[in-house]
């Protein structure tokens, strides 16, 4: 077709979407080239804020690595993690809400025995965390697997420190037969989001701060249950109505508990106990 205008390209770029295509696919793409297309229409939009657009998505890609997920940030500072977490996730009563993975998760985290310390060295305040892993109906989920990670009192997470030699700040390790989970960890501290990048010049020119209130992520498997990702938030922080990435909820808030030391939980003087809930398949 030639002599396209702004009124009939949307049409030509869709009928191109050949008929044998991906049905998902095709719904997805469709939908896209038609909000894009309105998208450009409705804002009257420039050939230079179009190579602008192009530039920065460049630069947010080049700013990726293996320890670092420039895009997944873009998304959580937009809402879009949040959006489509919400979307996804939503739970019966009484099962633990989901809420966005975070830029920083890696596989393959050291392993350890329940009662042991995930911090391996951090800094921060020493931290006992503990609870129970449970079904809709209070029935025990036994051996549970569970990934934790974590900013360090820093503000940092152990991979944005490349001279670090060993994993920090993050672990996985096994429910009891009882669903029964502990380990030492540090408490856990809000920080600021990267800003070094295109993301945090996004902020910057929006006038947002890059701040996420505290927070420990979880990531919990077991069979015959969904996998739950989501975070367990420190309660009375500052930032837990404007949170960067809009990924508090508030059954997700929990106290951090200052108590005298018990040598049996290393010695820890603040504690957090949370049980989690999860959704059967």
């Amino acid at each position: 077709m030639r002599n396209l205008n702004q009124h009939t390209i949307t049409q030509a770029v869709l009928d191109r979407i050949h008929p044998d295509t991906n049905p998902r696919l095709k719904v997805v793409l469709t939908s896209l080239v038609n909000h894009l297309h309105d998208f450009a229409r409705e804002v009257a939009l420039t050939e230079v804020e179009l190579m602008q657009a192009i530039q920065y998505l460049t630069a947010v890609g080049q700013k990726c690595d293996d320890k670092r997920q420039e895009f997944i940030l873009l998304s959580d500072v937009l809402g879009l993690s949040m959006l489509t977490v919400a979307l996804n996730n939503d739970k019966p009563a009484g099962c633990t809400e989901a809420t966005v993975f975070g830029p920083f998760y890696v596989e393959n985290e050291p392993e350890i025995a329940l009662g042991g310390d995930a911090a391996n060295g951090a800094p921060g305040e020493p931290c006992w965390v503990e609870g129970q892993i449970k079904g809709p109906s209070g029935e025990v989920i036994p051996h549970a697997q569970i990934e934790v990670w974590q900013a360090d009192a820093d503000g940092f997470y152990d991979v944005q420190k490349p001279e670090l030699q060993q994993a920090q700040a993050r672990a996985k390790m096994k429910a009891d037969a009882q669903g029964r989970y502990y380990f030492k960890t540090i408490v856990a501290e809000a920080y600021p989001i990267p800003t070094d990048g295109p993301v945090g010049d996004l902020l910057h020119a929006t006038g947002r701060h890059p701040w996420r209130p505290a927070h420990l992520h979880f990531m919990i498997k077991a069979p015959g249950y969904e996998t739950l990702i989501t975070h367990v938030f420190r309660d009375g922080d500052t930032y837990l109505d404007s949170d960067a990435v809009f990924g508090v909820r508030q059954s997700l808030v929990a106290a951090w508990v200052k108590q005298e030391a018990d040598a049996k939980e290393g010695g820890a003087t603040t504690h957090l106990h949370f049980d989690f809930v999860l959704n059967p398949i």
